[in-house]
Formats: C-alpha cells, sequence, structure tokens
C-alpha cells in the first residue's frame, strides 16, 4: 500500500534522509522510529504529499505521491505532530472544512463520526484556540481520519496527552487497524509501538538500520533480566564468568545479563543461591531500539 524507493532529501548541504526504501503492506500497521533529528517527519510528510523529495519516489496505493497526488489524497489521511488547525475556528467548523476540501459526500455526518471517535463531541463548538494541547492533537486526528481513509500516517498522535488520553487514542488506533486499514505510526513512546504494531522501521541519521518484525529483532536469551534478594558484587562476578556473557548491571534488586547467545538456564543456574524471585528472557523494544541505534544496524 505504501512503497518508498531510495528516497533522499537535502537541505542544501545536509541531507535529512538518504536512499530510504521500505514497504508497508494493506492491512500492516508498522511503528517508525528513531532519535529526534532522524528523519522520520521528513519522511512522513513525504509520503503525505506537504513535503517534495529531493530524489526516489513514494507511491501510495500504487499513486506517484508527487505525480499523482489527487488520488492519494483520498486514499490518505495525515496527522502532523502540530495539528494543522485553524484556532480562530470552532473544532466543528475546522472537521467540517476539512471534510469539504477532501471531497466528502456527507459532510455532518462524516465530521460528527469523526468527532465522536477522538472524544471531541463534547467541545465541538469550541474554539480551537481554547483548547489544550492534547484537545488540539485530537483535532488534528479527526481531519486526518475525516474522510475514511485507507492508509494513515500518524506522527506522534498521542504527542501532548494525559495517560488516560493516551490510551483511549491507542485503542482508537487499534479499532482504526482492525480491518485492512494501513498505520505508519511514529512515536517516542516504545510501549505503543509494541501494543499496537508487529513490525518497525528504525531510521538514524536519515538511513534505516532496521526493518523487521519485533519479534525477529528481539534476540531471545540475548538480554535476560532478574530480580533478587541478595544482589551482591559476588553474583555480579559469577554471571560475568558464564560463558557467553559480555555484561552485567545490577540495580538495586535488577539485574541485566546481556550475552551473546541464549544464557538463560546458566543464569537461571548461577541467580537461583542468592534468591531468584523472577526471570525474564524477552529482550523490549527498547532495549532493541537502543542496541540498534548504539551499534548503527542489526549486527
Amino acid at each position: 500500500m505504501i512503497e518508498v524507493e531510495s528516497l533522499t532529501k537535502r537541505y542544501g548541504r545536509l541531507t535529512a534522509v538518504e536512499s530510504l526504501s521500505f514497504k508497508v503492506a494493506k492491512g500492516e500497521v508498522v511503528g517508525f522510529l528513531g532519535p529526534n533529528g532522524a528523519g522520520k517527519s521528513t519522511t512522513m510528510r513525504i509520503i503525505a504529499g506537504s513535503l517534495g523529495a529531493s530524489s526516489g519516489r513514494a507511491t501510495v496505493g500504487g499513486h506517484d505521491v508527487a505525480e499523482d497526488p489527487r488520488p492519494v489524497q483520498a486514499l490518505l489521511g495525515y496527522a502532523p505532530e502540530v495539528p494543522p488547525v485553524y484556532t480562530n475556528m470552532s473544532v466543528r467548523s475546522y472537521v467540517e472544512f476539512a471534510a469539504t476540501i477532501k471531497g466528502v459526500a456527507d459532510v455532518k455526518a462524516a465530521t460528527d463520526k469523526a468527532l465522536d471517535r477522538v472524544g471531541l463531541t463534547s467541545v465541538s463548538n469550541r474554539l480551537i484556540e481554547h483548547l489544550s494541547k492534547g484537545y488540539r492533537q485530537r483535532a488534528g486526528l479527526a481531519q486526518a481520519l475525516v474522510h475514511d481513509p485507507q492508509v494513515l500516517v500518524l506522527d506522534e498522535p498521542t504527542s501532548g496527552l494525559d495517560p488516560a488520553q493516551r490510551v483511549e487514542i491507542r485503542e482508537l488506533i487499534q479499532e482504526l487497524a482492525a480491518g485492512d486499514r494501513t498505520v505508519i505510526l511514529s512515536t517516542h513512546v516504545l510501549s505503543e509501538i509494541e501494543a499496537i504494531c508487529s513490525r518497525v522501521i528504525i531510521i538514524n541519521r536519515g538511513k534505516i538500520v532496521a526493518q523487521d518484525e519485533i519479534a525477529n529483532l528481539a534476540g531471545a536469551g540475548k538480554v535476560v533480566r532478574l530480580e533478587v534478594a541478595r544482589p551482591s558484587e559476588a553474583l555480579q562476578s559469577a554471571l560475568a564468568a558464564v560463558p557467553g556473557v559480555v555484561g552485567v548491571e545490577i540495580h538495586d534488586h535488577d539485574v541485566t545479563v546481556r550475552s551473546e547467545g541464549d544464557v538463560r538456564e546458566a543464569v537461571a543456574s548461577v541467580a537461583a543461591p542468592y534468591g531468584l524471585w523472577e526471570m525474564g528472557g524477552k529482550e523490549r523494544l527498547e532495549d532493541i531500539y537502543l542496541r540498534l541505534i548504539a551499534a548503527g544496524g542489526p549486527g
């Protein structure tokens, strides 16, 4: 549904993204990750058609974003990190305006549905300038949804929301992605990516360092987390001596063991005399992300 080929964007001497290539299939929900300044928003803006590329191409539903933009606009909903709202308009007027310029047949019905979906019905008659950042973020999401697009490009959709609101929007995104809608989602809240996405694309300094299913990127047993009753230097030394272990960190009762292979059985045996409370061998997305960004690739 989304295809990016050798995409490059330069601002003078600065290369924001360089030779990016990836695909997002119909119905797939993909997390787009990277540190600040990595080129995530630039790439998403190019896919959405709001920014031109220096070279390469992006297509949505088989339509070239630069050369055939009208079908792309009908297929795609884009919610940038900073909502493109007109603050002197009411929430309802703004979403109705978005529906009109997107060619929606029944503007009122589509507006009502979008406002209800993002939880803005109760404030629909308020001026946007009087809304909190979180509600403005929701207004930006409503305009992206109002024409019921097949593809959603969401750049930090939960930015500025409190924890309860984040859960609501996360559940909404999960609901929207339940059918055959395609979603590419950028966020710094990695737990949201784990909850919503099955695959991630990680970029750094404008280049892709990894793209795969989260389960494939997580090396089983390569990061083992323990909770022990009696942490000590002796435990740290004993774990460090396990063949294949490359690092041991202890913080209070929490122990992290990093290794070149699956060392869970040996680690459990060593830790048991120190009062092993809990052990987990699944590498978290945060660990995967930090490892890949530091190494520059899957390695």
